[in-house]
């Protein structure tokens, strides 16, 4: 059993995350992994779980909170993943 780093449960189904800068976390939960882990969006402050949006080096949960920030080049954020541009 190990101990989750952010709400100290001691859980027989915890689990490791290794990072690329090779850190290591142990949670019980991904809720718990995700508040410690997930970067937070500069304009409302949610946890970016999916893909985000990032502006001039700043993270967004969306396009909407990207474009409302007014940072350079927000005009330019498309809300489609993947979408052609034309």
């Amino acid at each position: 059993m190990a101990v989750c780093e952010v709400c100290g449960n001691d859980y027989w189904m915890s689990f490791e995350i290794h990072t690329v800068g090779g850190n290591v976390h142990v949670f019980d939960s991904f809720e718990c992994a995700a508040q410690r882990l997930a970067p937070s969006c500069e304009h409302c402050e949610c946890r970016i779980l999916g893909h985000g949006v990032e502006v001039d080096g700043r993270f967004y949960c969306c396009a909407h909170c990207a474009r409302v920030s007014g940072g350079e080049g927000a005009g330019e954020v498309r809300d489609a993943v993947g979408a052609h541009p034309g």
